[in-house]
């Protein structure tokens, strides 16, 4: 990270998945973090304009949301971080023909550690809140498309995602999405 950089970006194991670590500047007032810039995430994959921005709490730690993510002509690319508290927050692959289909991989995001995942289209977005209050802020590349939404059961035992704690609440309709049969093939984008 050179010394003007805000942002030291790490691949993961799916490609185009990125660990973002932000470089807080800070002194005794507190800190000023830089949440996002086009012209330094570019080079992470970052190359949309922000359509949309959303901002969530999550009351109960265990909570589970996801897994979701939008079909193409809407594909979304995401920009997620964690304002309060922390959560475990996992990407899966579910790019047709990816060496990595299916796989998953999670980073704890924290406002203590000022981390965020950059998660490119054709991955399915989940977390679980690891504290009570947990609030995240979501970057979009495109606004949501109730037609184009999809979401797949983050307990698929497919997927075998490693939920650190006991699941203690999921939406209804979260709960109701389907585990991802062997016909699913992915997502052509």
């Amino acid at each position: 990270m050179s010394a003007g950089a805000r942002f030291h970006v790490t691949p993961t194991p799916l490609a185009g998945l990125m660990r973002v670590q932000r470089r807080p500047l800070g002194d005794a007032r507190g800190f000023l973090a830089r949440m996002f810039c086009a012209e330094e995430l570019q080079h992470a994959g970052w190359h949309w304009p922000v359509a949309q921005i959303n901002h969530t709490r999550t009351e109960r730690a265990g909570t589970l949301r996801g897994l979701h993510w939008q079909n193409p002509p809407m594909a979304e690319a995401k920009l997620v971080s964690c304002l309060r508290g922390a959560v475990w927050d996992v990407a899966v692959d579910l790019r047709a023909g990816s060496p990595t289909f299916l796989q998953w991989h999670a980073e704890e995001l924290s406002a203590d550690n000022h981390a965020a995942l950059l998660i490119p289209p054709g991955l399915a977005h989940g977390f679980q809140a690891l504290e009570d209050g947990a609030e995240l802020l979501y970057l979009h590349s495109a606004p949501h498309a109730p037609d184009c939404e999809a979401g797949a059961d983050a307990l698929d035992p497919r997927l075998a995602i490693a939920w650190p704690l006991p699941v203690c609440e999921r939406s209804a309709r979260d709960a109701g999405h389907a585990l991802l049969g062997t016909d699913f093939k992915g997502i052509a984008l």
